[in-house]
């Protein structure tokens, strides 16, 4: 996977000159998309990055929030476990310490996934239609923030039902879980480390409070800076190629997990757990494009996924890729 060099090379000319820009790019790194802020006022494209936006006065219909609907209906278990296994299997033979596995699910909504995206609360949100797809998302992970100088990335593994009695205690305790996130925060610091130096990690494993349709869930992140190279300074075209694809959500080691991924999952991911931001002229946001819908010949499908390691429960983290089927609708 090799990001298009005319692609990299015009965000590097955007940063240098202080041009602000938002981007999009898929998970295979075929399809990335650049333009300047001001020409995202496309009603097709509509964002929220942390607080930043570009759409302004939407009519809200009246709607009550309890007569919002989603039916689930998984992959099933068969072929679920017919992918888990095969990793699994590589996992044994040390190919991969951990690999990210991904399936997409059919779901019935009784809200377009415009109106999804406004009336849905999230850190980051995008939605995007054009002639090939529409889908929206409503992300929780922040990918790597820019400033002053500096990295700051923000790897989320571990998750676990709020609801549990003592799930904060269950969940930092978790032999599997712990074994992931600390993974996860090591490929991090390594990718960082191709475009940084002086990486540290300033938090690990702090617990965050995620809302969703049918109450909350409790998740693990991390904390890891680095200051930028001299030479990589605003070069953020060149930062995205040393560092994609995010390692939250393929595994590692890297290359051969994502081979793995390739070998195991049914099809092309696209743009779900790509990533997308903005550069604002001083602070560069991004987000790993997780908690994704899309529209497919009039039916809708939900992506969702976990982390595999040796340890992993087979009917837990099929649980888990069905409870991460929600929306922030509260």
């Amino acid at each position: 996977m090799i990001l298009d060099s005319n692609f990299i090379e015009k965000m590097n000319y955007y940063g240098r000159n202080g041009i602000k820009f938002l981007f999009i790019v898929d998970f295979e790194m075929k399809f990335p998309v650049i333009m300047e802020l001001a020409e995202t006022k496309d009603p097709d494209i509509k964002y929220f990055i942390d607080g930043a936006d570009n759409y302004t006065g939407y009519a809200d219909n009246i709607f009550d929030k309890n007569e919002f609907r989603i039916k689930k209906n998984p992959v099933p278990f068969e072929i679920y476990k017919k992918a888990f296994n095969n990793v699994i299997k590589h996992e044994k033979a040390g190919n991969s310490y951990l690999v990210n596995l991904t399936f997409k699910s059919p779901v019935k909504i009784n809200l377009g996934l415009q109106e999804i995206f406004h009336k849905s609360r999230s850190k980051y949100k995008l939605y995007f239609k054009n002639a090939f797809q529409e889908f929206v998302l409503f992300s929780p992970e922040t990918f790597i923030n820019i400033s002053g100088g500096k990295i700051f990335t923000y790897p989320i593994k571990g998750t676990i039902d709020a609801g549990i009695p003592n799930a904060k205690e269950i969940l930092v305790n978790d032999k599997k879980e712990r074994a992931e996130h600390l993974t996860v925060v090591d490929l991090l610091r390594n990718d960082l480390n191709i475009v940084c130096k002086d990486v540290k990690v300033n938090r690990f494993c702090f617990i965050e409070t995620v809302k969703t349709n049918f109450g909350e869930l409790l998740q693990m992140t991390s904390e890891i800076e680095g200051k930028i190279k001299p030479e990589l300074n605003r070069r953020f075209g060149d930062i995205l190629c040393g560092m994609l694809p995010a390692g939250s959500i393929c595994g590692a080691p890297k290359r051969k997990t994502l081979e793995i991924i390739k070998e195991t999952e049914p099809e092309e991911r696209g743009y779900y757990t790509g990533v997308f931001g903005i550069y604002d002229g001083e602070t560069f946001k991004s987000s790993v494009m997780i908690r994704f819908i899309e529209k497919t010949a009039g039916e809708y499908f939900y992506r969702s996924g976990g982390g595999i390691t040796v340890y992993s429960d087979i009917k837990k983290e099929y649980d888990e890729i069905i409870k991460k089927i929600y929306i922030p609708i509260y």
